[in-house]
């Protein structure tokens, strides 16, 4: 259906404008019962969206700053692909300070999100340890060495608890105001151990520099293997220690 799914939110809704930033979407600025939100067209099926909307859903009622879907106008929240959110104004975190209340945003989504299922099809980087693939990772895909390198970076995290992560908090997808911390794009969302959220600019979330570290290594490969294999992956796995060092 495309783009044709939008008169599911009324007659008079219509596109606006492209945004930039989507690789697996296609992402407008909508117009919708006279407001301006954004709509987001992609391929996920329908147990992933409407895990991830129950989840925005549920961190929105928990005053987390999130990106809030808007239901059809016969109720649903999302229809052939097609999910339509409301805008987050802002700009990105630019200051140490603006880092240290993005750390504790995500920690709020981390506590209101203990013993969330996880996202249909999805793997944690644990539970990679021993699995060979999950929605986008594919381990046999990649040299026997960098995935020796993942798997130690993740053996790290094994025993922590595990909430819904954001899986991206990088500053494009931050939204400062003076009051308020927005978080947009969950399309990297999962089921995963807090700290992977948290190897933030400035050690905003305050690790140290031990957790600091195993927190970026798991990142890391975490997104080595979820991009493999292009040139930023090779970058982020090079980034990971051989085995033999990696403590």
């Amino acid at each position: 259906m495309g783009w044709d799914a939008l008169a599911h939110w009324g007659p008079d809704a219509v596109r606006v404008e492209r945004l930039t930033g989507g690789v697996a979407n296609d992402i407008w600025t909508v117009r919708v019962r006279g407001e301006i939100a954004v709509g987001r067209l992609g391929t996920r099926s329908d147990a992933d969206l409407a895990w991830e909307t129950g989840l925005l859903r549920h961190l929105d009622s928990r005053g987390i700053h999130v990106p809030l879907p808007i239901a059809t106008t016969d109720g649903r929240w999302f229809a052939s692909g097609l999910v339509v959110m409301t805008w987050i104004d802002g700009g990105p975190p630019e200051t140490a300070a603006d880092w240290r209340r993005v750390a504790a945003t995500l920690r709020e989504v981390h506590r209101a999100t203990a013993g969330w299922p996880q996202r249909p099809g999805w793997r944690s980087s644990v539970d990679l340890l021993r699995a060979r693939s999950g929605t986008k990772i594919d381990l046999g895909a990649m040299p026997v060495e960098a995935v020796a390198r993942c798997r130690a970076a993740w053996a790290r995290l094994v025993g922590r608890p595990t909430c819904v992560v954001h899986g991206d908090p990088n500053a494009g997808n931050i939204r400062i105001t003076a009051d308020r911390v927005g978080l947009i794009d969950w399309d990297e969302a999962r089921v995963d151990v807090a700290d992977l959220d948290l190897a933030l600019p400035h050690d905003a979330a305050d690790l140290g520099d031990h957790a600091f570290d195993v927190a970026a290594q798991a990142s890391a490969a975490w997104e080595a293997a979820v991009c493999w294999d292009d040139d930023y992956a090779r970058r982020r796995l090079a980034e990971v220690r051989p085995v033999d060092a990696a403590g």
